[in-house]
Order: structure tokens, then C-alpha cells, then sequence
């Protein structure tokens, strides 16, 4: 098969972001959901929408390392958290105004 942008991929991906999903989940990463793990192959494997071959993202896929995603996963919290707090910041920074 000719390469492909790897969002083009998506669809045809389901099972075997299920499967790296199953996979998580039963290592105890309870938070592990399709979105987050192909969010994660996005930003920390792919880093950008490039061409791939198939098995070159399928191999990727499953090759994704539980602590991999669990990092990915700890830096989306911390941006979470930081966010969080810089919005109540301001808010508070304007009822005393």
C-alpha cells in the first residue's frame, strides 16, 4: 500500500488501537481509551501528520511501551493542572480589582 498522511490511517486502525487499548488496561493503566492513545502516537511517536506505510503505523501502534504512554499521559495532567490553576488566577486576580 502507498503511504498515507498517518490521520488517513485512522479509520482503518480501530482493532488495533482496541487491541493497544486492551493491552493498557489490563497492565493497569485503567485511564487508557482510543482517543488517548492515538493522541498520544500523535504527539509522542508521529509528532507531526506524516506519510506512512500500514505497517509501519500498525508497527507502531503496538509497539507503543506501556511507560511510554503513561508519561504522555502524566505530562497531559500536569498541563491540565497548570492550566486549571492559571485560570482561577485570574479569576481571582479580577474579583480583587
Amino acid at each position: 500500500m502507498e503511504p498515507k498522511l498517518v490521520s488517513e490511517w485512522k479509520l482503518s486502525l480501530g482493532t488495533v488501537i482496541d487491541s493497544k487499548v486492551n493491552e493498557l488496561i489490563y497492565l493497569g493503566y485503567d485511564e487508557a481509551d482510543a482517543t488517548t492513545v492515538w493522541q498520544c502516537l500523535m504527539k509522542k511517536v508521529w509528532k507531526k501528520d506524516k506519510n506512512l506505510s500500514l505497517h509501519q503505523v500498525v508497527q507502531d501502534i503496538l509497539h507503543l511501551k506501556p511507560h511510554f504512554f503513561m508519561s504522555y499521559m502524566t505530562q497531559m495532567a500536569y498541563q491540565t493542572d497548570d492550566l486549571s490553576g492559571a485560570i482561577q488566577d485570574v479569576f481571582k486576580h479580577n474579583d480583587m480589582n
